[in-house]
């Protein structure tokens, strides 16, 4: 039997994106444990603000088409969610807009298991996005949502020169969505 399939993604492309960092270390655990992990930056994605003209325009952009392929061929996905005024960040939401846009084949959100963290530097550690971004997958997307979520705050301060969080709380937090998304990743192999 295959290992799990598992897609991680940072919804910032800042070179020193603390959810970047959150990003790498998700990925890091997973493929200590042997999940065939998949790290993708949206910067390598490049698409227009989503516009309902542009679209009849021109059509879908090539790479909603192809992040949809890719996240079809997931058992999971983890998304690192910054928080931007208490909301998740444009390009993360013009990203879901464009894919969800994508016709054929199939769906690429709806029975499909995602994760979700955010790193912060406010002492809420990026909650309320968090908050937002399961919304818009559960509700507006029809996603399965695991109900563990990691919200890192202050992270400025919790990440050490390996990349890896000096917080015990958190860093055991982060464990055990790891070992729920291996889980859930290896439930949906078997459908």
């Amino acid at each position: 039997m295959r290992n799990p399939k598992i897609l991680v993604c940072s919804g910032s492309v800042r070179a020193a994106s603390l959810n970047g960092k959150l990003a790498a270390l998700v990925a890091k655990r997973l493929a200590i444990l042997d999940a065939e992990v998949t790290q993708l930056s949206l910067k390598d994605y490049p698409m227009p603000i989503y516009d309902g003209d542009l679209e009849n325009e021109e059509g879908v952009p090539e790479n909603a088409k192809k992040l949809k392929r890719l996240l079809q061929d997931q058992d999971c996905v983890f998304l690192a969610c910054p928080e931007y005024n208490a909301g998740i960040t444009p390009l993360l939401k013009n990203t879901i807009d464009w894919i969800s846009r994508v016709k054929n084949p199939g769906e690429a959100f709806r029975n499909k298991v995602f994760a979700l963290g955010a790193a912060s530097p406010g002492g809420f550690g990026g909650m309320r996005g968090l908050i937002g971004m399961r919304t818009i997958l559960e509700v507006g997307m029809g996603t399965m949502v695991l109900p563990q979520m990691v919200s890192v705050p202050k992270a400025t301060s919790v990440f050490d020169d390996k990349g890896e969080i000096s917080d015990e709380r958190i860093s055991g937090q982060l464990d055990k969505l790891v070992d729920a998304m291996l889980r859930a990743g290896r439930l949906e192999m078997t459908r």
